[in-house]
């Protein structure tokens, strides 16, 4: 069978099918093997492993996952795609299960109990640029049974995801993609990789997932919000973002004195926190309340 990472085979493909690339869906195919290699190789994939692909479009990526792990279950939002991976591009492998729907709406957890008896799985996927966050926040939030997330996404995105306080990247994704998991930037994937290409480059991104969140925290939903408070506008010091944001209800002394037992100015701001202290912060908040 010929491997859709070879362009011309990519090409073959879409001309005799006539496919239409669907801006709705964000499709972008890719076209280079060595990305391939290296989403393959962050994902550390063994015969043992199921897979869950998010989008496998006409199949490229997909037919290596095939050929690295135990099972790979494929589920594309794109109807017309389907009869090409089924009868063309996947056909030659026994070990896939192609599922028409949208991940956003689909049981995964349920899925995983079905076609993998409940045991944990492994999430690979080149996501689409407008939906990125949704997923991935949604699989961590839901605390389903998955040991690690290997996804392309926007270079920018993935930055964000792996930074550190202090720099320009740290915000709330940061904070909230750490709490779940241990991110690990695999590769930075210019825009000729892809067909058509995008207009930002990209990146392969692994997220390791924790058994428990990666700190404690007695309120895990206050935690959120103070987060979300504290760099919904990034100019203002942590005691106004929290002050000043219309899900809490928190006084401006309360939050002073928490800082102050934590030995932080009032002046400090939220990109300077570590997601340890911000649930520090949490604790000592939810305790006045």
């Amino acid at each position: 069978m010929a491997a859709l990472a070879d362009p011309k085979n990519t090409i073959e493909v879409l001309n005799r099918y006539h496919i239409v690339f669907q801006k709705k869906y964000g499709q972008n195919f890719l076209i280079d093997s060595h990305v391939i290699d290296k989403i393959i190789s962050a994902a550390e994939l063994t015969g043992e492993d199921t897979v869950i692909e998010i989008g496998p479009g006409i199949g490229t990526l997909t037919q290596y996952l095939c050929e690295h792990a135990g099972k790979v279950i494929a589920v594309e939002i794109d109807r017309s795609l389907i009869p090409i991976l089924e009868n063309d591009t996947l056909s030659a492998y026994d070990n896939v299960r192609i599922i028409n729907d949208d991940i956003m709406k689909l049981d995964i957890d349920e899925l995983i109990r079905v076609e993998n008896n409940g045991k944990p799985v492994k999430i690979v996927a080149n996501l689409p640029y407008y939906i990125t966050t949704p997923i991935v926040m949604g699989l961590l939030e839901k605390r389903l049974p998955i040991t690690s997330m290997t996804v392309m996404v926007q270079k920018e995105v993935a930055q964000r995801m792996q930074a550190e306080p202090g720099t320009a990247d740290y915000g709330a994704l940061s904070l909230a993609v750490q709490y779940y998991a241990q991110p690990y930037l695999a590769a930075n994937v210019p825009v000729n990789c892809f067909m058509p290409r995008p207009k930002v480059d990209s990146a392969v991104i692994r997220l390791t997932l924790y058994e428990e969140p990666s700190v404690a925290v007695h309120d895990e939903k206050l935690l959120f919000s103070i987060i979300r408070a504290s760099f919904n506008q990034r100019r203002k010091t942590l005691v106004n973002g929290i002050c000043n944001y219309a899900g809490l209800n928190i006084s401006r002394e309360r939050i002073v004195k928490a800082l102050g037992e934590l030995k932080l100015s009032e002046t400090v701001r939220g990109e300077t926190l570590s997601l340890k202290t911000f649930a520090q912060l949490t604790d000592i908040l939810s305790k006045d309340s």
